[in-house]
């Protein structure tokens, strides 16, 4: 009952506009003072919370993501890769798929990722006469890699509320970011052979492939350097971060010499605002965590679990359920921070391996990226591409089948996502 009563409350504080972070914290709050609690442990907890090494790498993260945007490296990239790619079938839609999973292996955020090839695919993509909704539900999907392909400021978030392994869960993601790709690559052929209706690309030339190549190089080599040192060991999430940012600056400012001081100002505003937002939700599900465990609501929920739900099989398909429904009106970490560890409890008890769960977990919250009506890649690409929510949002309905499709591919065949962090 107590469950029942604190999930009404924190319900209708979201629904009625009260932001995420004050919703939690307010909610623990009056819980830990109604069970007669200390209010010291409040400050305490707080600040555990955010002197974390771990979760230095958001920052550092968020600022390489916008120097890059504000540094234009998205357009090299694209012309880079649709010069090898762009006369096959769909080539244009094969190419901004292929160009956000090159992103997303640098900048650890969907929005970033939306944003950077958005800019630069959807104008191409309609030049070339693909459908409008198709073009932005692509670019809205393909964001959506930003959070599976490593690295992933979701994961460190997961990480850190789990305690496992960061680097672990970025290894978990290959595999399965992988596998969307692909989904969505054999998607967009074969809406191209079918779909009809655009002007295909004439094959560049090796001049031309060439020379997009090497222009788009540094960005190659940034991606691989952060893939290879974090698999490699050669340092942490967070020391990737710091060196991915160093890089960046390197990148856009020196070699490219893209990026202004004032650009470089508006992506250390954007960057701050971020951070302060995700760490003041971090903070208050902290308070809100603190006061359901000592109610021990997890663990209620765990033992309800347990006694009702004795398959590894049905425990996915009711995560899968709840948080469907919950990315109809939360936006991605608040899904996290709300339900991880509500859910996490359950896992050894089925046999669920933690790190598969927090795949599992992403890409349900990539879903919530593109599921109306708080979708935010949906408010990115409607921004980028000057178009209405609506046409946005019947374009995504597609690739939000794959990516369940791809839940199910990876329930079944889980080592797609722990081969690589425990076999290889």
């Amino acid at each position: 009952m107590e469950t029942l009563i604190v999930l009404l409350a924190l319900f209708a504080l979201l629904l009625a506009g009260v932001p995420v972070a004050f919703a939690l914290a307010g909610l623990g709050l009056g819980m830990l003072f109604l069970g007669g609690f200390s209010p010291l442990m409040v400050p305490q907890g707080l600040l555990s919370t955010v002197d974390n090494f771990i979760l230095l790498a958001v920052p550092l993260f968020l600022l390489m993501s916008n120097v890059l945007l504000k540094g234009g490296v998205g357009r090299d990239l694209f012309a880079a890769v649709q010069a090898w790619v762009g006369h096959w079938p769909g080539g244009l839609a094969v190419a901004t798929i292929l160009s956000c999973g090159i992103f997303a292996a640098i900048s650890g955020s969907s929005v970033a990722t939306a944003a950077t090839i958005g800019t630069v695919a959807i104008p191409e993509m309609l030049k070339r006469g693909y459908a409008r909704p198709f073009v932005l539900g692509l670019l809205a999907a393909g964001g959506t890699l930003g959070i599976l392909i490593p690295p992933s400021i979701p994961m460190i978030v997961f990480g850190f509320i789990t305690e496992e392994s960061v680097i672990q869960l970025f290894l978990a993601g290959i595999g399965p970011g992988l596998l969307l790709i692909g989904l969505f690559i054999g998607f967009s052929m074969l809406y191209a052979k079918f779909g009809g209706g655009f002007t295909p690309m004439e094959k560049a030339s090796w001049g031309e492939r060439k020379a997009t190549l090497l222009r788009a190089s540094p960005t190659f080599a940034l991606a691989g350097l952060i893939i290879w040192g974090i698999y490699a060991g050669a340092f942490t999430p967070t020391e990737a971060a710091a060196i991915g940012f160093a890089a960046s600056l390197v990148i856009t400012g020196v070699i490219l010499r893209t990026l202004t001081w004032p650009a470089l100002k508006a992506a250390t505003l954007d960057a701050m605002r971020t951070t302060v937002t995700i760490l003041l939700i971090v903070a208050g599900a902290k308070v809100f965590g603190k006061a359901i465990t000592l109610y021990r609501i997890p663990q209620d929920i765990s033992a309800f679990i347990t006694a009702n739900v004795d398959e590894a099989a049905l425990f996915i398909l009711f995560c899968a359920l709840v948080l469907v429904l919950m990315g109809l009106f939360l936006e991605a970490l608040s899904m996290m921070l709300i339900m991880v560890p509500v859910l996490s409890p359950s896992l050894a008890a089925l046999g669920i391996d933690p790190i598969w769960f927090g795949i599992f977990f992403v890409i349900m919250v990539e879903c919530a990226l593109i599921t109306p009506p708080v979708g935010l890649n949906l408010y990115v690409i409607q921004a980028v591409g000057k178009a209405g929510m609506g046409e946005v949002a019947r374009g995504v309905w597609p690739f939000l089948a794959l990516m369940l499709v791809a839940v199910v591919i990876i329930y079944l065949v889980p080592d797609i996502a722990l081969y690589i962090p425990f076999k290889l």
